[in-house]
């Protein structure tokens, strides 16, 4: 039977962004380099720099359970980015496939191919590690997006390339697919600078705190349990 993702209502203010296309690009040019400079602060406070992902993991099990057996595609974390793989490895014990993003070229979507823990990853594009081509690639049912920013309507701030906003385009196009941000609690921004081909997330999930980016639901009764 297929899983039943339930989508939030579009904003109630008007969308897209009204400012002409060149002070959009230069509004999300400008909020990047702040956001870039203010993610890389937020591990400071944190003697053990294992915490903030340890902490995600306990945050995102407590506050947004997953159906059983959902496939989740995750992400291998770069630069300053939350580190994600304590999350991935319990999901993946708890029987969740779990997938890894697969950039092919500036032009195509993502792919994604079977992890686990275990196996030994090869460099993809841009350096950032991949599962060889002999694994299996699937379809995902849910997605963990990275991101620089993010804001309450569930609108993100990436590092420009457009990739997650192409993928998640087009597996909304084809099918039933939950998007949960992942982030510091520190990345959040009163609002994002956006436009319609910028995809909402329907969640998201920091080490503090998690919340659907529309009308208060319990994720409980979205998902039902682990």
């Amino acid at each position: 039977m297929p899983i039943i993702f339930p989508r939030p209502p579009a904003p109630p203010h008007p969308d897209p962004n009204t400012a002409p296309a060149h002070d959009l690009k230069t509004a999300k040019q400008q909020m990047r380099v702040t956001s870039q400079r203010n993610r890389a602060t937020l591990l400071q406070p944190y003697k053990d720099v294992a915490a903030p992902g340890l902490m995600l993991r306990d945050s995102f099990l407590a506050r947004c359970p997953l159906p059983r057996g959902a496939v989740v595609a995750g992400y291998w974390p770069v630069n300053d980015e939350i580190d994600i793989r304590p999350l991935l490895n319990i999901l993946h014990e708890h029987g969740h496939p779990v997938l890894m993003p697969v950039v092919i070229n500036r032009q195509q979507p993502m792919r994604f191919r079977q992890w686990d823990p275990a196996m030994v990853m090869e460099p993809g594009r841009f350096g950032i590690p991949v599962p060889p081509d002999t694994f299996p690639e699937r379809r995902p049912e849910v997605v963990l997006v990275p991101l620089l920013a993010f804001d309450r309507l569930g609108y993100r701030l990436g590092r420009g390339s457009g990739f997650y906003d192409h993928t998640l385009e087009l597996l909304r196009s084809t099918g039933r697919v939950l998007a949960i941000g992942i982030a510091f609690a520190g990345q959040e921004v009163q609002a994002v600078p956006h436009d319609v081909h910028d995809q909402r997330l329907d969640w998201i999930v920091t080490e503090h705190y998690a919340f659907a980016c529309s009308p208060p639901s319990h994720p409980q009764n979205v998902f039902g349990s682990l």
